[in-house]
């Protein structure tokens, strides 16, 4: 890679925030290349040269909030739609899971960015991530992302018989969606009508659309895991802080 890089873009792929961040950061003063200030937004940089910000930028990112929410049936994780309010509504003092450890006390700036870091359909419960920081946002839904997400679903066999093994391990690999095939997917019996599924990719819909191709309808979705990151006792519809020595 010879080629210069708009200054935003590197930063996002160094990690150091998002690329949101990183215009913010521009514009006011806070990033240096190679020691000098930068602050023309649309900079490019070859990618030798040191990138750095200032403290004040640190000290914002510091302040930034991630939240494990539990999310109940009827609330989408993003923009609200059709009538259905958007998951971050449950994110309020009242709804703070009582056995959180954090010291973080909450305020309502931590509300003003703080978007879901992956999706979970409206008729799935479980572990939402939402997160004010750009870099775990990238972490868990960049392109490059690894992260396995852990799913309990509850299905129903929809032909004679039970699920044949042959289409057990085309759940774990053999599938495509969209004309695409699909990555490698752990996916066993949990008991005689639950199934356990470890993804590191989430299509719109997967693990639906993956089960209806052998002929199973599922029935309900929890997701109880994202990377190292459990939902645990969590009750439904609580939130905690993410803690300082946790990370996915």
């Amino acid at each position: 890679m010879t080629e210069p890089l708009r200054l935003s873009k590197r930063m996002s792929e160094l990690g150091l925030c998002s690329r949101r961040e990183a215009d913010e950061w521009i514009a006011k003063g806070w990033v240096r290349v190679d020691g000098q200030v930068v602050a023309e937004l649309g900079s490019k940089v070859l990618p030798h040269q040191k990138i750095s910000i200032e403290k004040q930028a640190q000290a914002q990112q510091a302040k930034r909030v991630t939240v494990l929410l539990n999310k109940p049936m009827g609330y989408v994780s993003g923009q609200a739609e059709d009538g259905y309010q958007p998951a971050f509504v449950l994110v309020r003092p009242e709804s703070r899971w009582a056995e959180d450890k954090s010291p973080i006390q909450f305020s309502a700036a931590q509300l003003k960015s703080l978007v879901p870091a992956g999706r979970l359909d409206i008729d799935s419960v479980g572990l939402l991530v939402l997160t004010q920081d750009g870099r775990i946002a990238k972490q868990l839904i960049g392109e490059d992302t690894s992260i396995e997400k852990e799913y309990l679903v509850r299905v129903k066999y929809q032909r004679p018989g039970r699920l044949p093994d042959n289409d057990l391990k085309r759940l774990n690999h053999g599938l495509s969606l969209d004309g695409k095939a699909l990555l490698p997917a752990k996916v066993s019996w949990q008991n005689d009508d639950q199934l356990r599924f470890v993804l590191r990719e989430g299509k719109k819909r997967q693990i639906r659309r993956m089960c209806e191709l052998v002929g199973l309808k599922v029935l309900g979705l929890k997701r109880v895991r994202i990377g190292q990151v459990k939902l645990g006792n969590l009750p439904v519809g609580q939130w905690r802080y993410l803690a300082d020595d946790e990370g996915f």
